[in-house]
């Protein structure tokens, strides 16, 4: 039975020091240094397939797709600055708005009036997605929302995910071990990569899975010690006790995740979420289905439905500097005007977004929370 695993961080205490200073030195020309220092101490100990492959232009998958209005051009040009100063390249869907649907265009179990029109456009814009991938016949794709951002250092990060990925699926093998293809980095056995959340639970924790011994399947971890891109404790948001576990970032098993930021699907993926939120029936905003899907899917009388997740999640929706009601296409909040005179992300530490200028320039990278010491 595959045991969770910790990231080897600290091998040597000496080489240990090394690596954390030369990770905290917020300079951009050692960001592409950052998964060679980190990477170089973990693969010493085993070996995982292919992960370097998240570095290409579609973070290791077959293709991105952002979801947004076509109206929100604010939105659009800085996705399209952000992934580019990152080196990736998203490709566009159409958002959709939910008083453009007709009653006979609902799934099974769909009350409007209850769900609200922004939730069905919401929902609508993402099932677009999810069938391009179907019609399409794309092995893997990343699907991001328009108002995402994550750290500078995002392609290290996601190598380290793919470690993770790959663990919880029993890919790790002698370095010698030459015979496992895989389509993806991030593994083959999985329909879904839930990488950007509002908060999740771990599923142990989960009612339904209380009579559960602590050794099953469902409780796997793989976990990143020392972390340099999670914030302090005081700084990250979600539902696990992170002052216990400071600087600590979890592969999972999904529970039920909030919000769908970012999520990866694999062919297999996209298929079932079409057929269980669309073709067969709806309950709910998309985010509550999707996480209704791999917490009540996953067993393999229903549809067999494999999920896991990132936490703290690597992508997060920015708050914008501006109109605070220009901050969600589904929400309604800022009605009185009122405007923010500086954007931030929460769970992000050099973010992106806040680091535009910085990134063109090749500048000193800035953290969103200087008052607070590192590691």
């Amino acid at each position: 039975m595959l045991q969770p695993r910790s990231f080897p961080f600290s091998a040597a205490v000496f080489f240990g020091l090394v690596i954390l200073l030369l990770l905290y030195t917020p300079r951009s020309n050692i960001l592409r240094d950052y998964s060679a220092h980190i990477l170089h101490s973990y693969s010493k100990m085993e070996m995982t397939h292919h992960v370097e492959d998240v570095s290409n232009s579609t973070l290791g998958f077959q293709k991105i797709f952002a979801v947004g209005l076509p109206e929100r051009s604010d939105k659009r040009d800085a996705l399209a600055l952000i992934s580019s100063l990152t080196g990736f390249k998203v490709d566009w869907v159409d958002g959709v708005k939910g008083e453009s649907i007709p009653d006979k265009a609902l799934p099974y179990g769909v009350d409007r009036v209850q769900l609200w029109e922004n939730n069905l456009g919401s929902w609508r814009g993402h099932l677009n997605a999810v069938r391009n991938i179907v019609e399409q016949g794309i092995t893997t794709a990343l699907i991001v929302e328009d108002d995402v951002d994550w750290d500078v250092r995002l392609m290290s990060q996601l190598q380290i995910i793919a470690h993770g990925t790959q663990a919880l699926q029993g890919l790790h093998t002698p370095l010698d071990d030459q015979d496992i293809i895989l389509d993806s980095p991030y593994g083959n056995n999985w329909d879904l990569l839930w990488l950007g959340h509002c908060g999740e639970v771990f599923p142990e924790n989960l009612p339904e899975n209380f009579s559960k011994q602590p050794g099953d399947p469902i409780s796997r971890k793989f976990v990143v010690h020392a972390d340099p891109t999670v914030p302090p404790p005081q700084h990250t948001h979600g539902f696990q006790n992170f002052t216990a576990e400071p600087h600590t970032r979890w592969v999972h098993v999904t529970g039920g995740p909030i919000c769908t930021f970012a999520y990866a699907l694999s062919l297999s993926g996209a298929r079932k979420v079409l057929y269980d939120l669309s073709v067969d029936h709806l309950v709910g905003p998309f985010d509550n289905a999707l996480a209704g899907l791999c917490r009540w899917g996953r067993d393999e009388e229903r549809l067999d439905m494999k999920c896991l997740s990132v936490t703290p999640p690597v992508f997060v929706h920015h708050k914008a500097k501006g109109r605070v009601q220009a901050d969600s296409d589904i929400q309604g909040y800022g009605g009185d005007g009122e405007v923010r005179s500086e954007g931030y992300t929460e769970n992000v530490v050099w973010s992106a977004r806040d680091n535009i200028r910085e990134l063109m320039l090749g500048k000193d990278m800035k953290s969103q929370f200087r008052d607070t010491e590192v590691v």
